[in-house]
Order: C-alpha cells, then sequence, then structure tokens
C-alpha cells in the first residue's frame, strides 16, 4: 500500500537523521525543501511521490532519500513533542468547526489548537533545515517563506475535474465527493487564515502554481523537478 511504503520511507528519513545527527554528508549543496498548498481533489498524493523520486535520480545526492511528509507530518510533530498518538485526531488540517475546537479545549479533550499549530510549525522548521522534503499542506509554505533553497508549488484545478479524480480514487459519488472537497478546502482556507493570518489564495505565496487540469501526475511533476533543480543551480539529467 502507497501509504504503509511513504511511512517506511519516513522512518528511514527520521532515523538517518538520528544517526547522522542531521548533518548531511553532502553539505556543499543547498538542502532544498520543497511544499506543496493543495485544493482537494487535485492529485498531490500522486505528483509528490513521482516528484521525490525524480529528484533522487536526477539531483544532487545527499545521505537521506527525498521524503514526502503529509498525513505522515503529524506523527512527527506527536514524536518530536512526545505526546500521545490519539492527539492526531484533532490535528486535521481541514477542520471546519471552530465550536468544537472551542467545546474540546474546554473539556480539556486536547491540548489548545494554537499549541498544536505551534508544535506543527516547529517540526516543518526542522525538516525544511534538513533538506529533501516534501511538505504538504498545514501553511508550510507560510512557514519556511523566509527560508533560502526553498519550493513553494500550488496545485489547482477546476470543481469538476477535481471531484472525478476523487470519486475514481476514493469510490465516492458525486455528490459526496463535492461535499469533501469544499468542505476540505474551506477548512484549509481557515487553518491559513486563523493561525497565520494568510490568504491561501495569494499567487504570492508561491514560486509555482500548476493547473492540474491541463497535465497529468508525471507532467505536473517534471515541471515541478525542473523548477527545482533550476532552484538548486542543476539541470535534470537527459
Amino acid at each position: 500500500m502507497q501509504t504503509s511504503a511513504n511511512l517506511d520511507r519516513c522512518l528511514t528519513f527520521i532515523n538517518s537523521q538520528m544517526r547522522t545527527g542531521g548533518k548531511d554528508e553532502h553539505s556543499a549543496q543547498p538542502r532544498l525543501a520543497i511544499t506543496f498548498s493543495r485544493q482537494t481533489g487535485c492529485g498531490a498524493w500522486e505528483i509528490a511521490p513521482r516528484l521525490a523520486r525524480i529528484l533522487e535520480e536526477s539531483g544532487p545526492k545527499g545521505d537521506h532519500a527525498w521524503t514526502v511528509f503529509d498525513r505522515e507530518l503529524v506523527e512527527k510533530v506527536l514524536e518530536d513533542h512526545n505526546l500521545p498518538a490519539k492527539l492526531a485526531q484533532y490535528m486535521p488540517e481541514d477542520k471546519v468547526s471552530y465550536f468544537s475546537d472551542a467545546v474540546q479545549e474546554l473539556l480539556g479533550l486536547h491540548p489548545p489548537s494554537w499549541d498544536l499549530v505551534r508544535k506543527t510549525t516547529d517540526t516543518i522548521m526542522r525538516l525544511a533545515a534538513i533538506g529533501r522534503v516534501i511538505l504538504i499542506g498545514r501553511g508550510a509554505n507560510v512557514v519556511t517563506g523566509r527560508l533560502r533553497h526553498t519550493l513553494h508549488v500550488r496545485l489547482v484545478g477546476s470543481l469538476d475535474v477535481r471531484i472525478k479524480r476523487l470519486m475514481g480514487r476514493k469510490g465516492m459519488d458525486e455528490k459526496e465527493a463535492r461535499r469533501t472537497i469544499e468542505q476540505s478546502d474551506r477548512g484549509r482556507e481557515r487553518y491559513l487564515k486563523e493561525y497565520f493570518r494568510a490568504d491561501l489564495g495569494d499567487p504570492l505565496l508561491y514560486d509555482l502554481t500548476v493547473n492540474t487540469d491541463r497535465f497529468t501526475s508525471d507532467q505536473s511533476a517534471e515541471l515541478i523537478a525542473v523548477a527545482a533543480l533550476q532552484r538548486l543551480g542543476w539541470r535534470k539529467a537527459g
């Protein structure tokens, strides 16, 4: 299963940093980190691993493989800060309801959301500093916006195409897919606005915007790889 395989890669990444103390043996090369911001259903789950593979094959070598952090980022946050695994359920990026958040905090069901976001931000900065990572969502583009050698990518697409993509991937009917997309996109907009005072749709937050209606996942990954390697001062092999 792809998610399980990516979790294995994340664990390998983390273990390699523990062995080396976070130092890259090829430190003469810039430590590029890439962030993905995406509309729901744009295919980030397909594009990111393809991009990692291209960069691994065509870019400068390092002491660990390019690694994608999506859902696995939550697990890394919990590990970094010695938090219980059950907190993962209270850390969705696309939660819509302020009220349920406030009630759960008041009842002591989880720490204040600001505290969880602060810890997530800390982990994002640590991973970006190590480099050779693709960080999906959670305001990573804003968090790392002032870091050198970062590339910020926005994936967009029409609602109809995104609905069809979600229907094909998750077996949803059209109504369910539409509702999922609309709720998730609203939640992500809220997350960035509430915690970072940023507008998800601000084009100046991104170095590159890819319309995934017009490019396949492979083509999108290739486009982003070219931009990433240029940022490093490299040209794609072949």
